[in-house]
């Protein structure tokens, strides 16, 4: 773990290898788990206002959860986080012609109707933030549904923290990404 201002950072952001292999794991990590996308709460009020713009995306599944939970939820241990269906699928996934799991979101964003991403935890993942009163911790998750993109990032030779370089600069700042970049670069000269 190194310190980067108020954040903790483990040093498997750095070392461990990270590219997203949808064509391999389907996009598992949208409908696989028991709890939905960890939100900030900002971003409550976010899906709130986006929702009559995303909702022409989404499956009829998931308008029936968001229309009867809300556009998200609180967790039985007081997290924010999007609402699931059938607690399985995120209630936003929507699947391609390949059966690829895919945020209904984002592809809101990506044809224009919205200028809002995804959730930062979605656009960051396998790094994870706990935030706490002093600090924030920034941890590479590990889960075996991503093993084939860490062999593919190890293959491509891409750490994690460049794979999510630009979600990372919207959590956390340009500056913030620079020093991680010098500690990054420091660390893996030893």
């Amino acid at each position: 773990m190194f310190q980067l201002g108020k954040t903790i950072v483990s040093e498997d952001v750095i070392h461990k290898d990270f590219v997203c292999n949808l064509s391999a794991c389907k996009g598992a990590c949208c409908i696989d788990g028991d709890a939905g996308a960890p939100l900030e709460k900002e971003e409550t009020k976010i899906l709130e206002e986006i929702y009559p713009k995303v909702k022409p995306f989404l499956r009829q599944e998931g308008i029936d959860v968001i229309e009867s939970q809300g556009t998200w939820v609180t967790s039985d241990f007081g997290e924010l986080e999007t609402p699931l269906i059938n607690n399985a699928d995120c209630a936003y996934v929507i699947f391609d012609e390949n059966k690829t799991a895919l945020c209904a979101i984002e592809e809101a964003y990506n044809q224009g109707v919205i200028d809002w991403k995804k959730p930062v935890s979605c656009h960051l993942y396998p790094i994870r933030v706990r935030d706490y009163a002093e600090f924030s911790a920034v941890n590479y998750h590990k889960w075996e549904i991503c093993d084939d993109a860490c062999s593919l990032g190890k293959e491509l030779q891409v750490p994690v923290y460049k794979f999510v370089k630009q979600a990372l600069i919207r959590k956390f700042g340009e500056d913030w990404y620079a020093e991680l970049e010098k500690v990054a670069e420091t660390n893996l000269k030893k």
